[in-house]
């Protein structure tokens, strides 16, 4: 896999890939991903924390925002609690194998010419553009808050105080990216090159599993085309379990049934998948036993901490 197939890998879109060619041209251009630390990672974590790896490879410097004063506005919690995320994250991160410089919001985002660009471009952002780039930032517009509204201004400032040449976010980040790539040449800076990852489908209802909830469960009889489209099983394996792999990705299961399975690529799965090869049982047993591989180094360091 070339540099370029690597940017690309798993990705929904790029904007603007002209402009991403124009980028490979400079030495280890700059890409960043913001984080509120406001509890555990968790697997939506993981692909673009995955991607970033992919980024690192292929020539990039990575730097992490640890966005502990987004954290706060966004009600995520006390300055106690949210310091304490800070050093949880930035261990687990690192245990991923991820070689990032890691930003403090609160490093940089008291400054006077930091805040002069946030006033800058809320000077020049509607109310309505704002709100819509918050949709994710405050689920409940109707009760947001000051604070929640300045969120997305601030996100567009942070990318010039980091000195950003491409941002990275999941798609529900790509509202407020597009106010980024409108409002940076209000405060003397280019527009960021976004690059927008797919989000894993979340399951319905709280807690565990269960029969009696609709949709909520993966069930072992979903046919093959249920289990690939918006189901979690298939996306991890593609997002986050064969971008972290080394070797194969195997199948451990009875002669009775077949015997054991190895892949060296998501393709082959998803082919063994549709074909019938591989049962939907035998399929969720090995991506959670893959997964487990996975995560196994971010138990370690935390662990130890």
């Amino acid at each position: 896999m070339n540099k370029l197939e690597l940017i690309k890998r798993n990705t929904v879109e790029i904007i603007k890939e002209s402009e991403l060619e124009d980028l490979r041209k400079k030495k280890a251009p700059v890409v960043y991903c913001g984080y509120e630390p406001s509890g555990p990672l968790h697997l939506g974590h993981m692909v673009t924390i995955t991607k970033l790896k992919d980024l690192q490879e292929a020539g990039f410097k990575v730097k992490i925002l640890l966005a502990d004063v987004h954290a706060y506005l966004n009600k995520k919690g006390d300055w106690k609690f949210i310091n304490e995320q800070c050093k949880i994250w930035e261990k687990a991160i690192k245990a991923i194998g991820l070689n990032a410089e890691f930003v403090k919001g609160s490093s940089f985002q008291y400054d006077k010419n930091y805040w002069n660009d946030v006033l800058d471009i809320s000077l020049q952002t509607t109310l309505k553009r704002g709100l819509r780039s918050m949709t994710e930032i405050a689920r409940d517009i109707d009760n947001a808050t000051i604070s929640q509204m300045i969120y997305p201004v601030m996100q567009t400032a942070d990318m010039k105080a980091l000195k950003v040449d491409v941002g990275l976010g999941g798609m529900e980040q790509r509202k407020v990216q597009m106010l980024a790539r409108e409002t940076l040449s209000l405060i003397n800076y280019k527009p960021i090159v976004a690059i927008h990852t797919p989000l894993i489908s979340s399951l319905k209802g709280a807690g565990k599993m269960s029969s009696s909830v609709q949709g909520s469960m993966i069930s072992v009889i979903d046919s093959p085309a249920e289990i690939i489209k918006d189901n979690p099983v298939m996306q991890i394996a593609q997002l986050i379990v064969f971008p972290n792999l080394t070797g194969f990705f195997k199948i451990v299961r009875p002669d009775k049934f077949g015997g054991n399975l190895q892949f060296s690529n998501y393709d082959e799965l998803e082919q063994a998948y549709i074909s019938g090869k591989l049962h939907p049982a035998d399929l969720k047993s090995g991506v959670a036993d893959a997964l487990v591989d996975v995560l196994e180094p971010i138990g370690k360091i935390l662990k130890i901490s």
